[in-house]
């Protein structure tokens, strides 16, 4: 018998598609970056800090749940658009993962307390191209913070060529297709309540002098 004959009757043609499943399910399984709170960081302390970790930490177990389940075909036939199984992973599994992004961008561009708080002239050149003044951006980019229940987003607007200041209510609510997320601000509860308590505009204030504009500079250089 053919070593690559196994004792059950299948070959290799039979386990070497379970294999590249397994594989692939391994190689795209959503990694957690190891966020670690520093003095640069000033808008949150370390306990607010480490708190929303733990929830970005769930919402990377999740979306690993979720595509761990989507990868076995779950009611697929089934499918419908009022109320089915399949229609509520998909649901998930945008939420979820807009949540890992989300929660990733924020926290790389936060730090910018310990020196890096000034944009470059690249991005101040077009921030005042598209709102005028870095004075006015800032001034509309703070009323989105406050006007919004989940994020604020200065994003770049592939369509149209110009920055813009978005209000997300959800993670996956109002979205722009074809648009890059340049600056992100948590504004849900759980980002600032703990250390802030019902004081939203005052760590959306914080939040403006602690921004890392080295980081939304190389965000800004891949458009």
């Amino acid at each position: 018998m053919p070593s690559y004959i196994l004792n059950d009757g299948y070959g290799l043609s039979q386990i070497l598609p379970l294999f590249i499943h397994l594989y692939r399910r391994a190689f795209y399984m959503i990694k957690r970056v190891n966020f670690q709170y520093t003095e640069d960081i000033t808008v949150v302390n370390r306990e607010q800090f480490e708190v929303h970790i733990r929830l970005y930490d769930g919402y990377v177990n999740k979306i690993n749940e979720i595509d761990g389940i989507l990868q076995n075909k779950p009611g697929r036939e089934e499918a419908n658009a009022t109320f089915s199984f399949y229609r509520e992973c998909k649901r998930g599994e945008t939420f979820a993962l807009n949540g890992v992004i989300l929660h990733e961008l924020y926290f790389e561009n936060l730090g910018g307390g310990g020196g890096m708080n000034t944009p470059n002239p690249s991005v101040t050149e077009q921030i005042e191209m598209d709102f005028g003044s870095y004075a006015l951006w800032k001034e509309d980019f703070v009323a989105t913070a406050k006007a919004s229940r989940g994020w604020a987003i200065l994003i770049y607007d592939q369509r149209s060529y110009r920055l813009r200041n978005i209000s997300l209510d959800s993670h996956d609510l109002g979205n722009i297709a074809y648009s890059a997320p340049i600056l992100v601000l948590d504004v849900y509860e759980h980002a600032y309540f703990l250390q802030y308590a019902d004081k939203k505009t005052e760590y959306i204030n914080r939040f403006m002098e602690d921004i890392n504009w080295e980081v939304v500079g190389q965000r800004m250089g891949i458009y």
